[in-house]
């Protein structure tokens, strides 16, 4: 079964707070992306990558996939305003070819090719799988004037990240169904548990962090050389 992966990559990061969108900020001297698409471009059980970008990132982009000879980035795709925009136009280009559909955030370098295993595995015999962490601290609800109403379990509450991973119909269907309803969401597994499918969560790692703010940057360089071999370049 064909395995594609998803790199939205077309945000402009306005938390970073810098000219140059924050995927294309450097780690020890590499872009962002690279490192992210990296671990999928080595990885035996992706057979190919399409990458999402800001129109009139391409020709950057195109630079840095020659240049480190990224073999598996076939299809460079328009993002839109949203992610979720930005997300459904990858989908459409998408041929039925592909059975399994795995989607990652761009600035979510340290993700292990382990992680992404497990996240196409259980894609091919469930609805779906996300990339998730258990959560460590006391769950709080504040009502609106920030007064704590209730202390809620955190026995099964998870921090959703990617990669997401689905069978290609499904996340079809899911983001269809969104569009024609207007309804938006804030990650993947959202449009495809609103239609009644049931998605699994899988063990993801603390690590995986995705990178917004400028003191993610001085962790990540932190990080570098503490994760996967297929990271460094």
């Amino acid at each position: 079964m064909k395995v594609t992966a998803l790199i939205p990559s077309a945000g402009i990061g306005k938390r970073m707070g810098t000219e140059r969108p924050k995927q294309f900020l450097t780690i020890n001297g590499l872009p962002m992306l690279v490192y992210t698409l990296k671990v999928f471009d080595v990885l035996p059980e992706v057979d190919e990558i399409n990458l999402i970008v800001h129109k009139g990132d391409e020709g950057y982009c195109e630079k840095i996939i020659e240049g480190c000879k990224l073999k598996k980035v076939l299809k460079i795709v328009f993002g839109g305003k949203t992610r979720q925009e930005s997300v459904y136009n990858g989908l459409k280009e998408i041929n039925d070819e592909t059975g399994i559909v795995v989607i990652h955030d761009a600035v979510r370098p340290f993700v292990t090719p382990e992680i992404i295993r497990k996240s196409i595995k259980t894609a091919r015999y469930s609805d779906g799988a996300v990339a998730a962490i258990p959560v460590r601290d006391t769950m709080k609800y504040a009502g609106d004037k920030g007064i704590i109403e209730k202390t809620v379990s955190r026995s099964n509450l998870w921090l959703a990240q990617t990669p997401q991973a689905f069978r290609l119909e499904i996340i079809k269907e899911a983001y269809h169904r969104a569009f024609l309803d207007n309804f938006s969401a804030t990650d993947d597994s959202s449009l495809v548990e609103r239609i009644g499918y049931k998605v699994k969560v899988i063990e993801s790692a603390y690590s995986n962090i995705k990178i917004t703010a400028p003191e993610d940057i001085i962790l990540a360089q932190r990080m570098l050389d503490k994760v996967s071999p297929a990271l460094v370049l």
